[in-house]
């Protein structure tokens, strides 16, 4: 079947990303940062950008979650075959690792939007006869093995997937580099416009590095240290080899070792945060350059219930591919979307039932949703601070859905999954609480919309943006949030949800931990959000509406895409 040809014939932006969650039912995304490219590319698709997205194929995924009956995380490989849902694509292609050629082949997956657009995303793939063993494994596990192992994927994505393109006929108007892990494709594009040096008589004035510049968006999606990739130099000049000269690459990516951060800022003409705050904190951590701001945003037809999705077609038609409809909510009569979120509640409770021992949680009782990766800043654990004070506040009145992954080599995000759960069984029936396994985009699409208030409170700033608090404001779910990342944006206090802590100030990480944010997580739960919902339904409801009709009307991929297409790929 060649008729993939015909994405070649359109100029289009490749977007890199080392993971790309489409469906749960292709495991090559471990949370936030793979889910959000997968939203972007289908807003993509439903505005009929030219795209192609690029990502790797991580043949066993990032990881199926269990637990041990000490409530210890366990993880297992995912198995999944990419031949049932994806073509395998003529043409491979070589990059170079530890002095030996390897060769990368791609699979094509089409993402297909009801309004006929179509976009391709390609997954790498390195396990192919002629390679040897260990470099069939490459393309493996998301973020799996040793630093080594980490710098072989990423030359992989970023030096063999900008040859792939080539090698395929796709001709590339802007890379879109989606952090810094596709960093090393500005180094095939060094290579690729370089000047022949009699050109110019000098060996460095070779190197077109605006000529690269000119081609590269960078977008940075963390402030935390370990989201920015650095490799030794030894271990460079082990596994990538002399690619470039080593003085120009100390030049671009750093004199101590590569930063792959580094690298990227210093070879694409446009650089944004994924929030104001965010783009303000980067713009600290990184003096010297220019770093703009694009909030991130959620697919809404994806992520809206559809209990809800029902009622948007109904009251609000050409939402899903117009989302700045939703400020018109107010069309819909509040008993309808109170019976909505009814229903999603009611099927994220059949779910729990289903996938735990039987838990039962109480439908009119008000239900707290935390889901996100399980690592110490997030502070998942931080309602627990006082156990008396939460039990003497929720007693009988509040009961707690939580999920999320802890990195296999993070203890200490795997003993606060532990403290959560062994919480549980404290706290007993007064007020109960369920970890739910394995969360994935599956399990988010009914977690997310079946509560009725969202729980966010990480160490400020090291937020960047929390595209979950999207997806809950989109299924008119409340957040209840510190004051970082988006919902400095979105948040209208006693309007939209509520703010935990106080205002924010901080630029700088450099962050410690108060007990203000809990003093004040404790007084707004019990003298504004339990009285509120226990007894003023209708005042509760247009919380709701405001929740879409001012935050999810705006904060989704369409609102976003459209702003990188002017403010970046058009540049």
């Amino acid at each position: 079947m060649n008729d993939w040809r015909r994405f070649t014939d359109t100029e289009r932006i490749a977007y890199f990303s080392m993971e790309i969650g489409l469906t749960t039912e292709i495991p090559t995304y471990s949370g936030g940062l793979g889910v959000l490219a997968g939203d972007t590319i289908k807003s993509a698709a439903d505005m009929k950008l030219p795209m192609v997205a690029v990502t790797l194929l991580s043949r066993k995924g990032y990881f199926k979650q269990s637990f041990s009956k000490e409530g210890w995380q366990v993880e297992e490989p995912v198995q999944w075959e990419p031949e049932e849902m994806l073509e395998l694509l003529p043409g491979k292609t070589l990059v170079t690792i530890e002095q030996r050629d390897v060769k990368v082949q791609a699979w094509l997956y089409r993402v297909k939007s009801p309004t006929s657009g179509e976009l391709p995303v390609l997954f790498l793939d390195t396990d192919i006869p002629g390679n040897l063993p260990e470099d069939r494994k490459i393309t493996d596990h998301l973020y799996g093995g040793d630093r080594a192992y980490r710098l072989k994927q990423e030359i992989v994505l970023g030096i063999g997937g900008a040859r792939l393109l080539r090698v395929l006929g796709f001709q590339v108007r802007k890379y879109h580099l989606n952090e810094g892990h596709a960093s090393l494709l500005t180094l095939e594009l060094l290579n690729r416009h370089r000047r022949p040096v009699e050109d110019t008589w000098d060996e460095r004035a070779s190197w077109d590095t605006y000529k690269v510049q000119e081609k590269c968006v960078f977008t940075t999606h963390t402030p935390v240290e370990a989201g920015h990739d650095r490799f030794d130099y030894d271990l460079v000049e082990k596994v990538l080899g002399p690619i470039i000269p080593f003085p120009l690459l100390k030049e671009l990516g750093g004199q101590d070792e590569l930063n792959m951060t580094m690298l990227a800022l210093n070879l694409s003409h446009y650089v944004n945060g994924v929030a104001k705050k965010h783009g303000e904190v980067s713009q600290a951590l990184f003096p010297g350059f220019e770093i703009h701001s694009i909030t991130n945003g959620v697919h809404p037809f994806t992520w809206t219930s559809p209990y809800l999705t029902t009622l948007f077609d109904n009251y609000l038609p050409g939402w899903a591919n117009e989302p700045e409809l939703l400020v018109r909510i107010d069309l819909i009569p509040d008993d309808e979307i109170w019976e909505a979120h009814l229903g999603a509640k009611a099927y994220l409770f059949q779910y729990i039932n289903e996938v735990t021992n039987g838990a039962q949680l109480d439908p009119d009782i008000l239900t707290i949703g935390f889901a996100r990766r399980a690592t110490a800043y997030k502070r998942a654990n931080m309602i627990f601070t006082d156990p008396e004070k939460l039990l003497e506040i929720g007693d009988g009145k509040v009961q707690l859905v939580y999920a999320g992954k802890a990195h296999p080599n993070d203890d200490q995000g795997k003993r606060m999954i532990q403290e959560i759960r062994e919480q549980a069984n404290f706290f007993g029936d007064r007020l109960k609480i369920v970890y739910l396994p394995n969360y994935n985009m599956d399990v988010a699409s009914r977690l997310i919309p079946g509560v009725d208030v969202w729980l966010n409170n990480p160490l400020r700033p090291l937020e960047a943006s929390g595209t979950s608090g999207m997806k809950a404001a989109l299924n008119g779910v409340p957040n209840f949030s510190v004051l970082d990342g988006w919902w400095i944006e979105g948040h209208i206090e006693n309007v939209t949800g509520w703010s935990i802590g106080p205002p924010p100030t901080e630029v700088s990480t450099d962050v410690s931990t108060t007990d203000e944010d809990v003093k004040d997580l404790y007084k707004k739960l019990e003298e504004v959000i339990l009285p509120l919902y226990y007894q003023d339904k209708k005042g509760w409801i247009q919380v709701m509406k405001s929740a879409i009709g001012k935050n999810a009307y705006y904060f989704n991929t369409h609102v976003m895409m459209r702003r990188y297409v002017t403010e970046a790929y058009l540049r």
